[in-house]
Parts: C-alpha cells; structure tokens; sequence
C-alpha cells in the first residue's frame, strides 16, 4: 500500500510539473463562469474553453528586443511618433503625446530609457506591433475568455481568491496615492516594475491586475464596423479611486494604431514545445 501511495504521489507531482512548464501555465478545457451581471460588454455567462498554454509573465522588454533586432521591425510609435505617455501632475486620465517615446523610451526620451529595465514589461507598442511579434514568436495573444478563464484562477468573482482592493499591494503594481498629481513610489515603482514581482494568481499567472493593461483578442457589440483593440487587467496608473478596471470583468478598449506607456502584452500557445521554456 505504502508503495502503491508513493507511485500515485510521483504521478500527482509530474503532472503538476508538466502544467508548469517553463515560463508557460498550461489551462485544462473545461467550462468556466465568467462575466457579471452588471456589465452589458461581459455578462454573465457559462463558457466552454479548450485547453492552452499562457505565459507566466506580461512579454519583457529583453523579449521584444530579441524580435526587433532579429527583423529589423520598427513600431508605429518609432515611425508615427504619435505615443502616449505620463507623468505625476497631469488631471486625472490625461496623457502626453510625446514624439520621442517609444517602447525603447516608454515614456519619452527626457524619462529615461529601458537599459535597466530589460526585466519590466515592454510598453509602448501598438495592437498592430503585438501582432506582429505573435506572427514571428508562432504564437498568439489570448482571447477575451481565455484571458478571464486564466486570470479568475477558477474563481467565479471580480478577483481571483486571495486578492482585494485592501491587500492588491501584494499582487499588483498599481497607484496607491489620491491622485495622480504626486508621484507615487510607495511600491518602489513609479511605472513599470520587473515581471514576476508580486504575488501570482492561485494558478500561478503574474502581474494580473496590474503593471501594464494587456491586450487580447476579440469583438464587443460596441464596436460596431470600427477597428478596435483591446486589453484587460489594470496597469501601474490604475487606483481604487482613478481607475476600477484592475479585475477580472472590464474589458479596455483603444485604437489598434495607439501606443501607451501602461499597454502590454501576454502571449498564448496552442501547444508547449521544449523550446517555449526559454521565453
């Protein structure tokens, strides 16, 4: 019997092993409750989903640059020059267009640029910039579902279990001040911080709720004919009193050429190869 327990204990653990392989979470098929009653572009629903693997970690700067200097790509904020970037004393939901910023200088050249910070998430890069990088990476960004299905945890509320508006400094880099007229360094970050830093999701997915808004892939009825991206999950800017969209509901919306200091992404994978554990 002893023996028989121990064969089934080696089984238990290399099948938790072969979910987490590498940087990649794999996510079982299954049906998964998701959306909420109040939200017209996310009602409350049963979906089923079919399984797939999703990066730990929001894509990093040392990512992107391996993919930029592999192709040559330039974004359209490199080419544009039409980015959006912050600073500490604009009103509440303003941003700068600043000609200099791109995903090298996420927030403008006068802000420094990303030579320590190869380790934070890269910003600053368009839907039509991700989306090329997903065409070069043979991977793919997660849908409106997937993303929701992962980052719930198997919860069926606005977080996953164990996270709060009261506790949200442990899992997510966001701002903590009033406003947005004074810097906040209570995290020790005024922008972006390292991936990984914080608390993960029970399943073991990090920087959810905050870091960088992610984009993902899908449709509202809002749309209507227009050309829409958008992203889920919170970024650095989000507050409890500025900005509510850091949970599991809200789904973002912004132009597929516009380009944000607190815009990022995750990727997805339909399959995991040996390769996948060096990303």
């Amino acid at each position: 019997m002893r023996r028989l327990l121990y064969l089934i204990g080696l089984i238990v653990l290399h099948l938790q092993c072969e979910a987490q392989a590498g940087n990649f979470i794999q996510i079982p098929a299954g049906d998964y409750h998701l959306g909420d009653t109040g939200s017209l572009d996310n009602p409350k629903r049963v979906v089923q989903i079919e399984s797939f693997w999703i990066a730990k970690f929001e894509l990093t700067n040392a990512e992107f640059e391996k993919f930029v200097q592999a192709t040559g790509y330039k974004t359209l904020a490199e080419r544009y020059h039409n980015a959006m970037v912050f600073e500490p004393g604009l009103a509440e939901f303003r941003w700068l267009q600043d000609s200099t910023a791109y995903w090298r200088f996420p927030n403008g050249v006068s802000r420094g640029g990303i030579e320590a910070k190869m380790d934070h998430p890269v910003t600053c890069i368009s839907y039509k910039d991700v989306l090329a990088y997903c065409t070069w990476a043979n991977c793919r960004l997660p849908s409106f579902d997937e993303w929701e299905v992962a980052a719930r945890a198997g919860s069926e509320g606005y977080y996953f279990e164990g996270f709060s508006k009261e506790n949200m400094g442990e899992y997510a880099n966001v701002w903590h001040g009033r406003d947005h007229l004074k810097a906040d360094y209570s995290d020790g970050y005024l922008y972006t911080s390292p991936v990984g830093k914080f608390k993960p999701n029970p399943w073991g997915l990090y920087d959810i709720f905050g870091n960088v808004f992610e984009f993902c892939t899908g449709k509202l009825e809002r749309d209507g004919d227009r050309s829409i991206a958008h992203a889920r999950g919170g970024s650095w800017w989000c507050s409890k009193n500025s900005c509510a969209a850091f949970n599991t509901v809200y789904i973002g919306s912004v132009s597929p050429n516009a380009s944000f200091s607190n815009l990022g992404f995750r990727i997805v994978k339909k399959v995991f190869t040996p390769s996948d554990k060096d990303f």
